[in-house]
């Protein structure tokens, strides 16, 4: 016979999005349940997703350097060469280790932790089917989704896990590829095609859209394209892929561009990186009266998360917004607090973006195309890290920061940083527009020297036209 447990809490899905909930929760005083059906925590993030692409990122980096620009440093290397095996087993050390401090969190917390499949039987009870089969149903007050995604699969070139692949199976290779087409230009295909093309494979990206990474400014994309391609990467913009056929253990892809003209690209492996999907499978949306959110595949929610079945809520990728981790750790951490009748929110406004290659693109706020089309008057400041002394000591030159603030009251609106360590520099200007901050503020604040933020403080400077460093 089935056991029943009582929760305040039952959160299905240990990504980034469910186990912050869970912690969060619990710190809160509220007694947790946290399902996940893989074997461990961390759910696509940690496991086959934002850690082990990082790690195989910063690995690919280094092995690049090694074979190019260390000879600058006065590092005189007889030869170089590539051991996968040792390359893959440390990424998969990496994610071990932070899959077992979640764990370890998961009990420091006192959170219940079950692995099976969860199903809800309707709202206020969850049924969990685990590996030995026997059956645990769940009273829950609360149900929490955090699902989590699954990559998107073309309909006439399927995942064959082999020669097709996803973003899981290309962290994953047992050799390096002669020959990969990545088949979209967004973030998870930019950085495993740079990870490839560092490794030795001749990569080519096929984007329908008219620029790289569509959803940053103009002005950054096309930048970032120009390091990648002196990088050995290959870009095929507003071109569509049309057909495609397996032969031999080779995939031949016929692609059309805005012309018209068909042309034919052949490849060892083919990354199918189009974007993600909400994962719902075994969820009866219709049989709980969960609503989606229009005609898309996410599921429709209110400011608190709530969906349209009575205490069912949903987070992180399977709501509407950025795809991003962060983004699912700040829903989850803002819906506990409302749960414990706290106040909760996420600013949208203030989510960065961020592409990992070298260099890094990070974003965040609006784009110059977007204040142009929301008729926001606006300055610019912008500040190349080649004038930066940290940059220059370290031999990355490449890129700018940019800051776009009110041209009225300077508070800042968006910015853009292309260069090294971009991902950490935004964050400072994050903090800023989280508090309503101008480019002032970042202008009068001292940073140290010498540092890449220091380019930060410049763009800010410059947005009032008095940069230090710059004619």
């Amino acid at each position: 016979m089935a056991t029943k447990t009582q929760y305040d809490v039952v959160v299905i899905g240990s990504g980034p999005g469910g186990y912050v909930c869970a912690i969060r929760a619990a710190q809160l005083g509220l007694t947790v349940a946290l399902v996940e059906k893989e074997k461990t925590l961390g759910g696509t993030c940690l496991n086959i997703g934002c850690i082990p692409s990082k790690a195989l990122l910063d690995s690919s980096e280094r092995f690049a350097e090694a074979g190019t620009h260390v000879a600058e440093h006065g590092i005189k290397l007889e030869s170089i060469s590539l051991d996968l095996a040792t390359m893959m087993q440390r990424k998969d050390k990496v994610v071990r280790k932070l899959t077992g401090g979640l764990n370890a969190l998961m009990k420091h917390n006192g959170i219940t932790v079950l692995h099976g499949s969860a199903t809800i039987l309707e709202p206020g009870f969850v049924e969990v089917q685990t590996a030995d089969s026997a059956g645990t149903r769940l009273e829950a007050t609360h149900t929490v989704l955090a699902t989590g995604s699954r990559p998107t699969e073309l309909p006439f070139l399927p995942f064959d896990r082999d020669l097709v692949v996803s973003s899981t199976e290309a962290l994953a290779f047992h050799e390096v590829p002669e020959r990969l087409v990545v088949i979209g230009a967004g973030a998870i295909g930019l950085e495993l095609g740079s990870v490839w093309a560092r490794l030795g494979s001749s990569v080519e990206v096929i984007e329908m859209m008219p620029q790289i990474v569509p959803a940053f400014d103009r002005e950054a994309a096309r930048a970032l394209q120009k390091e990648l391609s002196r990088q050995g990467l290959t870009f095929h913009l507003e071109t569509r892929l049309t057909k495609a056929e397996t032969a031999n253990g080779r995939v031949s892809l016929t692609l059309q561009d805005k012309q018209g003209t068909e042309r034919t690209l052949e490849a060892d492996k083919v990354l199918v990186a189009v974007g993600r999907t909400p994962q719902l499978d075994g969820i009866e949306l219709d049989a709980l009266g969960i609503a989606r959110a229009g005609e898309g595949p996410h599921l429709e929610v209110d400011e608190h998360y709530r969906t349209s079945a009575r205490g069912i809520y949903a987070i992180g990728d399977l709501v509407p917004g950025p795809m991003l981790a962060h983004k699912a750790e700040e829903e989850g951490a803002a819906l506990a607090e409302l749960l414990a009748g706290k106040p909760g929110h996420v600013n949208y406004g203030t989510v960065p973006n961020v592409v990992y290659t070298f260099p890094e693109l990070a974003a965040v706020g609006r784009s110059e195309q977007q204040l142009a089309e929301d008729g926001v008057a606006y300055r610019s400041g912008r500040f190349a890290f080649a004038a930066n002394g940290r940059a220059l000591a370290m031999g990355a030159t490449s890129g700018w920061v940019k800051i776009l603030a009110d041209e009225r009251t300077d508070r800042v609106l968006g910015a853009q940083v292309i260069g090294p360590s971009a991902s950490d520099l935004i964050s400072e200007i994050v903090t800023v527009m989280e508090f309503g901050g101008s480019a002032e503020d970042i202008a009068r604040t001292c940073h140290a020297h010498p540092t890449l933020s220091e380019a930060v403080r410049e763009a800010a400077l410059s947005v009032d036209g008095r940069a230090i460093h710059s004619t």
